[in-house]
């Protein structure tokens, strides 16, 4: 068995490697610490948001340009190549545009309706074919579309839904009822992502998966459907085309599931009221659906990018640093401003990622593990690139320390208190804390768990193959303007620019709390690279099993 790091100690530490930085006995620390700085910070991501990279999509003249780009600045910064002799991990994919040929029908309950695209639905398959649909598929509610055995729950018990079109909530059942003891009450699970409930309704044999959306539980608004999911759509090259998908994947407005509801005699509320309780089962709605997708294909590739800083005696474990660099391209069905920047999703933190690179490249002395710096593609495409990656890490899982992710930095300035998303699950919170000390801030849950945000970024993927992660930045109570200020900032965010053009750099951002955070983020992965030992999941931890299979004693 691995050891335990000991809190304690490690705040023992702590506080003698920040008084012997103050007394300047670490002024190697000290110095990669200061090289860190917001104009740095602010420059990168001018570039990496410039119309110049198109939104950074995936298989596009903005992912070569990104490429180039990170390649270009890791080799300037003495970095080697972190995949063999290459900086880049190609990764094969397959690319479907699905474009409706009319609107989705729901025909039953003595009338027919017919949704518009966009307005009211979105639909595309993931099947690697040029004709999709359903051609008067049944449609059953499935509640939240969830089959959890630990948790004593099949939203699928007793019905067959294959060949027909399933639909379902948004979320868990644990969001709607608030109860801790289900589901994790608030906080959501991966249950309630948008990708597990595709997956299971193809496990179910659904030839159609229609999601439900409301604000509040999806996160984010209708936009960020319509933005997400109604361009060009990747997923891995199988070998048998997707075809064990569902054959219609795609999201409804409530106003149209009210409606639809109301068709088939059943009140929307009523239904998602039950489908939380324990004794609720499947429905169907005497209705039936048809649309047809007519879809371009295209086998392409991405690629994520590897730099390596070589360790010393234990050169074969690692740290990783990762963010992810792609966006959503260029929308060329759109008037008017057409690129989806994304300044701050996530050219912040591919920024922060290039500040750690060259802060660890200031140090005279090379730690004895090496770190390897991780910005990988896809992420919105559902987290692809870091899937790859933890399927084909260059470093063995069990020599892989950690991961440390950066998925969209501080701009609203210092904060009184740094964030973990999923606080509580390993070691590495304990690390954060002790760091956090030396800048007098304390370390605080996520405010908003029934976001789901630990399912929605690339430590995910590493994570579920039972690797430690952290993934940590800026906070909630700003030291000027405290916390209510703080959320309306984020809030707003979300409202006006999360997915859409308007995810553009501007020149008022307070990037300071960004520095405060990475500067933190490098004590961390300075402490975890000089270490002998790894640290571990907390009990209780939905990962630890995961880790504990592969792990030498």
């Amino acid at each position: 068995m691995f050891r335990r790091i000991v809190p304690c100690l490690l705040l023992i530490f702590f506080m003698a490697s920040g008084a012997s930085t103050r007394s300047g006995r670490d002024a190697d620390l000290e110095r990669a610490l200061g090289s860190i700085a917001p104009d740095n910070l602010q420059a990168d991501i001018k570039i990496l948001s410039s119309d110049e990279f198109e939104g950074r999509g995936p298989s596009t003249i903005g992912e070569k340009k990104t490429l180039r780009f990170l390649k270009d600045r890791f080799e300037k910064l003495g970095l080697r190549p972190g995949n063999g002799a290459s900086y880049f991990q190609e990764i094969p994919l397959t690319e479907i545009l699905s474009r409706p040929v009319a609107d989705l029908t729901v025909s039953g309950g003595n009338a027919t309706s017919r949704l518009r695209y966009r307005d009211e639905y979105v639909a595309s398959t993931m099947r690697a074919v040029e004709h999709s649909g359903l051609d008067g598929s049944e449609m059953v509610f499935v509640g939240y579309g969830v089959v959890a055995p630990e948790w004593g729950w099949n939203d699928y018990e007793g019905v067959d839904v294959r060949g027909k079109t399933v639909v379902m909530l948004i979320n868990d059942p644990g969001f709607a009822t608030g109860n801790p003891g289900l589901f994790n009450g608030r906080a959501m699970t991966y249950y309630g992502r948008w990708t597990y409930k595709y997956e299971e309704a193809a496990r179910q044999g659904a030839a159609g998966a229609l999601i439900v959306h409301e604000t509040e539980p999806a996160a984010y608004p209708w936009g960020v459907v319509t933005n997400s999911f109604t361009g060009p759509q990747m997923s891995f090259t199988t070998a048998d085309r997707n075809m064990s998908r569902a054959a219609v994947e795609g999201w409804l407005t409530i106003d149209a599931a009210r409606a639809i509801f109301r068709q088939a005699g059943r009140d929307f509320d009523e239904l998602k009221a039950g489908a939380a309780r324990r004794d609720f089962t499947a429905v169907p709605l005497g209705l039936r659906a048809s649309v047809s997708l007519e879809n371009s294909i295209r086998n392409v590739s991405s690629s994520n990018v590897l730099a390596l800083l070589p360790g010393g005696e234990r050169k074969d474990e690692c740290v990783i640093y990762m963010a992810h660099w792609d966006h959503l391209g260029i929308d060329t069905a759109r008037t008017g401003d057409r690129i989806f920047n994304g300044a701050l999703d996530n050219a912040t933190g591919v920024a922060g990622l290039l500040e750690l690179a060259e802060a660890f490249m200031k140090l005279e002395k090379r730690p004895s593990r090496s770190v390897l710096f991780v910005s990988v593609t896809c992420e919105e495409q559902g987290l692809l690139g870091s899937e790859y990656y933890a399927e084909h890490p260059v470093f063995p899982l069990d020599r892989t320390v950690a991961a440390l992710n950066m998925d969209a930095m501080n701009i609203y300035g210092p904060m009184k208190d740094i964030t973990v998303i999923g606080l509580g699950n390993s070691d590495l919170d304990d690390y954060l804390v002790d760091a956090a000390g030396t800048q007098g801030r304390v370390v605080r849950p996520d405010p908003q768990p029934e976001q789901g945000f630990f399912f929605r970024s690339d430590h995910f993927s590493l994570a579920r193959r039972g690797v430690p992660v952290l993934y940590a930045g800026g906070g909630m109570d700003h030291a000027v303007h405290g916390p209510e200020w703080t959320r309306a900032q984020r809030d707003k965010y979300t409202a006006e620019n999360y997915h859409k053009p308007s995810d553009e750099f501007d020149p008022a951002w307070d990037l300071s709390g960004a520095v405060d955070d990475l500067r933190l983020l490098l004590m961390v992965g300075y402490r975890l690279a000089g270490e002998s030992t790894f640290p571990e999941w907390k009990d209780g931890s939905d990962f630890k099993a995961a880790r504990e299979k592969y792990m030498r004693p």
